[in-house]
């Protein structure tokens, strides 16, 4: 299998979950999980229903690894971690790098 720079890049990323920053590719289904329980409960009207596309990434990226058997988000194809990333805002949408 060839390498995918943008899913290298994007499985180092650095996200704060477990009360630590964790490597995203490092991240478990049960993670994956919490997050999009997390961020679904905060989900209000004005502005925080902004937060409901990422919950439901998050969700997605959840659906994904119970689909594709992955223990953590590494062991997801390239494609859907790619495609995924920044719509859970684990590199800017529209661009490649982490948000600030």
């Amino acid at each position: 299998m060839s390498e995918n720079p943008a899913r290298e890049q994007i499985v180092t990323q650095q996200v704060y979950i477990r009360g630590a920053n964790r490597p995203f590719g490092e991240l478990t289904l049960e993670d994956a999980r919490a997050r999009a329980d997390e961020l679904r409960a905060a989900t209000g009207w004005g502005p925080t229903a902004r937060v409901a596309p990422v919950a439901r990434a998050w969700r997605e990226l959840a659906m994904a690894m119970e689909r594709e058997s992955a223990g953590t988000v590494s062991d997801l194809s390239p494609e859907v971690v790619v495609e995924l990333a920044p719509r859970l805002w684990v590199v800017l949408p529209g661009g490649s790098g982490p948000p600030n």
